[in-house]
This record gives structure tokens, C-alpha cells and sequence, in this order.
């Protein structure tokens, strides 16, 4: 009995350790505008040559999206990496790479693809549930959410969503994906939430959505977490994704 009680301690040991090295992996969001009627081309660069370099040098490709909304023509997608330094260094010889160098020439003989980048640097947070790659199996929409917090009010935002949204979130068949805060101070790290949700459908999301915001749960839990002052500076941004093609998560 003794034996197998350090059995246990020792996986649940292990266990741990392993979720908080994944807690301390570098995620990047990086969002591609693309120039006006290419954003084929952009995704075909990605499928045929992109997602496989990343690979090689050391990324792991995370998930891949377009915007529901057909004339938003952005590619939107995350990465990872074991820290911030190899990110640094996967890039550097990602774009020293001969292929890839062959592969972007090709691929703007007619014209460039990308007419603008933005990146952020990403963290996950405490409750976040364990980023996956995973296809399920029906289709489904995803839910980028950004939340701007007051001043010094992201670590009341996180609590709430620690101690119920995301529960709420399960209740009204919304599916936990990623929950991130940016890493640097220049894109937020002391007021921002970024996260990813998914629904079965975008009718299903509204009908979600409204489910949710009628809860008696949810609305004594917001009550109690701005009666010291309100949390969010303004309306959170969102937008509803479709993964490509060739995303590892759909």
C-alpha cells in the first residue's frame, strides 16, 4: 500500500511538472492582413511550405483562422515555442531557411501577400485549459475575445473568469480553448485578457451567448466582482474564425 501511494505521488508529481512547463511556453498571435485579393495565395504559402518550415525550425504550429465574416481578409494564427530566446532563434533561422526563401519568392512573382503584420507575445494564464491541437469531430466556430481592463483591475478579471465564467462558459455549451495575457507591457500585459472559445455553430454562439448572460449565476457573480468599481475600460473586441485547411485545431 505504501508503494503504491508513492506510486501515485510520484505521477501526480509528474503531472504537474509537465502542466507547468506547458504553462511557460512562448505563444505568439500573429495576424496577417493580406493584400487585396491574395489571401488565397497567403493561405496556400502557409499550407504548401509555411506550417511545415515552422516546424523544422522548431515551432509548433497551434491553430490557424480566417474570419467568419468573408470580406475581413486576415489570417490569423498561433504558434509556440519552449521560451522567448528559441522563438527568437527559430525565426532567425526560419528566414534563413533556402526553402523558405525559394517559397516567398515564388509566392509574390505577382504581386506581395501580407499587407500588414501585427504580432503579440502571449502567456497563458493560471486557468487556462491545456492547448491542444485537436479536430473534433463536427465542425465548429471560434470566438477571439480581447478585454481591455481598467487600471489595475486584470487580476479581478481573471478571478472572475477563474471562479465562473469559465464554468458558465461549460454550462451554456461553450467550449474552453485558450486564455492568454499578452507578455509585454507595449501590447498590455497589465490590462489585457485574450482568449479563444468555440461554439458548434455562429447561430448556436448567439444562442449561447444569451443563455449565458440570463444566468442568475453569472449575473451574482458580475455583481460581486465590480462592487469595488467597474472591471473593463470598454466592450470587449471579438471575431468569429474558421480554421483553415490546414489547421491543426478545427
Amino acid at each position: 500500500m505504501t508503494n503504491y501511494l508513492r506510486f501515485f505521488a510520484l505521477i501526480l508529481f509528474i503531472s504537474s511538472t509537465a502542466a507547468a512547463a506547458e504553462d511557460n511556453k512562448c505563444y505568439e498571435l500573429r495576424v496577417y492582413t493580406a493584400s487585396e485579393g491574395k489571401l488565397e495565395a497567403l493561405n496556400a504559402r502557409f499550407r504548401d511550405h509555411t506550417c511545415k518550415l515552422f516546424e523544422k525550425h522548431g515551432f509548433t504550429n497551434v491553430g490557424y483562422w480566417t474570419p467568419a465574416d468573408k470580406s475581413d481578409n486576415r489570417l490569423i494564427y498561433v504558434i509556440s515555442s519552449p521560451n522567448r530566446n528559441s522563438h527568437k532563434e527559430s525565426f532567425k533561422s526560419f528566414l534563413n531557411d533556402p526553402d523558405w526563401k525559394n517559397a516567398y519568392k515564388a509566392s509574390v512573382k505577382n504581386g506581395k501577400l501580407v499587407a500588414k503584420i501585427e504580432s503579440t507575445f502571449l502567456k497563458t494564464t493560471d486557468y487556462s485549459p491545456k492547448i491542444e491541437s485537436m479536430i473534433t469531430k463536427d465542425p465548429r466556430i471560434f470566438e477571439l475575445r480581447t478585454y481591455v481592463t481598467a487600471k489595475d483591475r486584470l487580476d479581478n478579471l481573471n478571478a472572475r473568469f477563474r471562479d465562473h465564467t469559465c464554468k458558465l462558459f461549460e454550462n451554456h455549451g461553450m467550449k474552453n480553448v485558450a486564455y492568454w495575457t499578452p507578455s509585454d507591457e507595449n501590447k498590455g500585459s497589465s490590462n489585457t485578457l485574450i482568449y479563444i472559445i468555440s461554439h458548434k455553430s455562429q447561430n448556436q454562439a448567439t444562442k449561447n451567448w444569451k443563455g449565458f448572460i440570463s444566468d442568475a449565476a453569472w449575473k451574482k457573480a458580475r455583481a460581486s466582482s465590480i462592487k469595488d468599481g467597474k472591471i473593463l475600460a470598454s466592450a470587449p473586441k471579438k471575431v468569429f474564425l474558421k480554421a483553415t485547411d490546414y489547421s491543426l485545431i478545427k
